[in-house]
């Protein structure tokens, strides 16, 4: 029987949901079983660094036999929380905003952009992918008033500390930073960095001077 530990390594907890999408889509082509290297080869992670992943959860496999999908199917979905909805507030809805509102994470279930605030009377009292746009002097009551605890952040980096101040207000505990503009919040409140340039500078950095192997090395470490 598996039990899930209190804390796994962060590495770990980034690659949960890449297994729980194939798995879903093993799942749904029938298939009753898969092995490590199976996995590997479908989601471009490593067979040591996969059976190592899902030790940390317990016995999930068994020698020989690989893994029931079923069974992971079952336990990530429980692990992840798929079964509860969890609402997301966008602020912003400029290009990359209106982007993420018309995609609205279509293959993750239990996770939807459930409102957006912006300051373009153009946008105010819309709605863009059926979610309706506010403005941004509603923040913290509409984000009170609907409970959300993690937000989006695709504004300008010289607003991204105030916004975030009102945002922590608002009670908000986790926040996907698209902003070149690092935050300060509170240590019970989680922030995601994705800086596209940065990113985009590194990736370069590694097809420059690294092989393909030493780089997946470097990202594993």
């Amino acid at each position: 029987m598996a039990n899930e530990p209190a804390k796994i390594p962060q590495a770990t907890a980034k690659r949960l949901p890449l297994y729980y999408r194939f798995l879903t889509n093993l799942a749904a082509s029938g298939k009753q079983r898969v092995s490590s290297a199976e996995l590997s080869e479908a989601v471009k992670v490593d067979s040591a660094t996969i059976r190592r992943d899902f030790s940390y959860f317990g016995a999930l496999g068994k020698k020989g036999y690989g893994y029931n999908v079923q069974y992971l199917l079952s336990f990530f979905r429980k692990t992840l929380d798929q079964d509860e909805l969890t609402k997301v507030a966008l602020i912003g809805v400029g290009n990359l905003g209106t982007a993420f509102l018309n995609y609205n994470f279509m293959k993750n279930n239990n996770t939807k952009i459930a409102v957006g605030f912006d300051v373009s009377s153009d946008k105010v009292g819309k709605s863009i992918g059926n979610v309706p746009i506010y403005h941004m002097d509603e923040i913290e009551k509409v984000i009170e008033e609907q409970g959300i605890e993690v937000a989006i952040l695709t504004i300008p980096a010289q607003v991204a500390q105030p916004v975030t101040d009102r945002l922590l207000d608002a009670k908000v505990r986790a926040i996907l930073n698209f902003t070149p503009a690092r935050l300060t919040v509170p240590a019970h409140v989680r922030v995601h960095h994705i800086d596209l340039a940065v990113e985009l500078q590194a990736l370069v950095y590694f097809l420059k001077h690294y092989s393909i192997e030493e780089a997946e090395i470097v990202e594993e470490e």
